[in-house]
């Protein structure tokens, strides 16, 4: 096992679990819960990262992060080539599976009840955490964990913007291209496994949230 790619594989994910987690829970709410021109296009925005080579999607982060970006201009922000270019990427990779499940979870949750709630004076943070999150819950968990696990096998446009820097910027994907370009198969195995190993667990948890709760027999 490469361990430090595996802890760095675990810090980027985690870091962009929390991006893909907030982002994506306020873009399903809005998407959900609103109706506003150019909706069609910010649906096809955000689900771009889904079809498009992972070469092209790191190209354009790479302009948009690079010399000459607003964000090196304005803020002196260096990105390409760090770790926090690899989060950037997992983030916008797995963005969309989160925006999708929490979006149809929302949309499904009975606008009578928040209604209720208003009548009886729940502000909309109140209705939002108190009813909507709840009876939303399942979605948007089987959500967060598919983008959570699309963001731990990130590659190609991981690969573009932070590169394969041993240490700094390379994740267990990256680190199981090199060992088996250098034919170091043993070590490419175990990091293989521990990559399914953490696929298999994640999608396993996605389908229990999908089944419906059983009746309780009394």
């Amino acid at each position: 096992m490469n361990w430090l790619a595996f802890w760095l594989t675990l810090q980027v994910t985690a870091v962009a679990s929390v991006c893909i987690i907030s982002l994506g829970l306020a873009l399903a709410w809005l998407l959900a819960r609103h109706r506003f021109r150019g909706q069609t296009l910010v649906e096809t925005v955000i689900n771009l990262p889904l079809v498009l080579p992972p070469s092209v999607l790191g190209y354009y982060l790479l302009i948009a992060l690079g010399r000459g970006s607003p964000l090196v201009e304005w803020f002196g922000l260096r990105l390409v080539f760090t770790w926090q270019a690899a989060a950037i990427a997992s983030t916008i990779v797995g963005l969309p599976l989160m925006v999708q499940s929490a979006r149809a979870a929302i949309g499904n949750v009975d606008r009578a009840l928040e209604n209720a709630a208003r009548t009886l004076g729940s502000s909309e943070p109140v209705v939002f955490w108190r009813v909507t999150l709840p009876l939303a819950r399942r979605g948007i968990l089987a959500g967060a964990i598919l983008g959570s696990a699309r963001a731990l096998g990130e590659f190609g446009a991981t690969l573009m913007v932070a590169g394969n820097i041993p240490g700094r910027t390379q994740t267990l994907p990256l680190a199981v291209y090199d060992a088996v370009q250098s034919r170091q198969y043993d070590q490419a195995n175990v990091m293989v496994l521990a990559l399914t190993a953490l696929a298999f667990g994640g999608l396993l948890w996605v389908r229990r949230l999908e089944r419906p709760d059983r009746p309780t027999v009394r």
